[in-house]
């Protein structure tokens, strides 16, 4: 993940998962490896949240992941 600008990687790694070019496990592995220290608070919690629904979902794609995916760009994109 680029230490450039660690919310715009994020978003890009949720669009991808959104477009179905990467699955639960690529999303998960790469958001292991996101520094939530260059993020604002708001924007680690909701990460931390999609960490979460990650785990429990496994490798299948639910509206509730999704959900929280997009409350997760949302957070990052505004920067809460």
């Amino acid at each position: 993940m680029s230490p450039d600008r660690q919310d715009d990687a994020i978003v890009q790694l949720c669009s991808r998962w959104l477009a179905r070019h990467i699955g639960n496990p690529e999303l998960a592995a790469a958001l292991a490896g996101a520094d939530a220290a260059q993020l604002q608070p708001g924007q680690a919690e909701a990460v931390a949240e999609l960490r979460d629904a990650l785990a429990e979902a496994g490798d299948a794609r639910t509206p509730t992941l999704e959900v929280v995916l997009r409350e997760t760009i949302e957070a990052l994109a505004l920067g809460v």
